[in-house]
């Protein structure tokens, strides 16, 4: 019976595998730099300058653009947000209250519809149960149902139950929710 034996082969390293393979490519290059007539020559080193130029400086411009609008668009958001701080303090609830009964003119289930319809929740099931008003909806948005609960707070509406649940298969979140004024 034959054993076969693996005969270990002294394998280059990468690092003199690769400088290698550069050697090779600058020799093949410098050789066919010196096969262009001098006109060829000077053109082509003129290209290569024009287009480095070109590309470094139009890339570094609009990277400086996009960087400086990014930061005026934070600095803006961050003032208005400061702002909107320091109006907090000012923001009169006996007014808000009295503005909520000046338009209880309509149902509550209406109204309540309407803002959620505002809101961007359609189809939404909005039944008046005495002083109570029940809703019930879906939205595939988070943000849009959490913006619409919010609103329903802003308006006086407090919330005597709630119940929300995200199907995993839709990703709809269904609301069902009492509340009352």
């Amino acid at each position: 019976m034959k054993i076969l034996q693996r005969r270990a082969k002294p394998s280059p390293s990468t690092d003199s595998a690769l400088s290698g393979h550069i050697n090779h490519y600058q020799n093949l290059l410098r050789l066919r730099w010196q096969v262009l007539s001098p006109r060829d020559q000077l053109a082509l080193g003129v290209l290569i300058v024009f287009l480095l130029l070109f590309v470094g400086g139009y890339g570094g411009y609009s990277m400086r653009q996009a960087a400086t609008d990014s930061k005026a668009d934070y600095q803006e958001q961050v003032a208005d947000y400061f702002w909107l701080r320091a109006q907090a303090g000012n923001i009169d609830s006996n007014a808000l209250s009295a503005a909520n009964t000046q338009s209880g003119d309509a149902p509550p289930a209406s109204s309540i519809s309407s803002l959620l319809n505002a809101s961007g929740i359609d189809n939404a099931q909005v039944v008046a149960a005495g002083d109570a008003v029940q809703l019930n909806f879906s939205n595939a948005s988070q943000a849009v149902v959490s913006a619409a609960l919010g609103k329903l707070e802003q308006q006086g509406w407090q919330f005597t139950q709630l119940s929300m649940e995200q199907d995993p298969a839709t990703k709809f979140v269904q609301v069902q929710a009492i509340v009352s004024s």
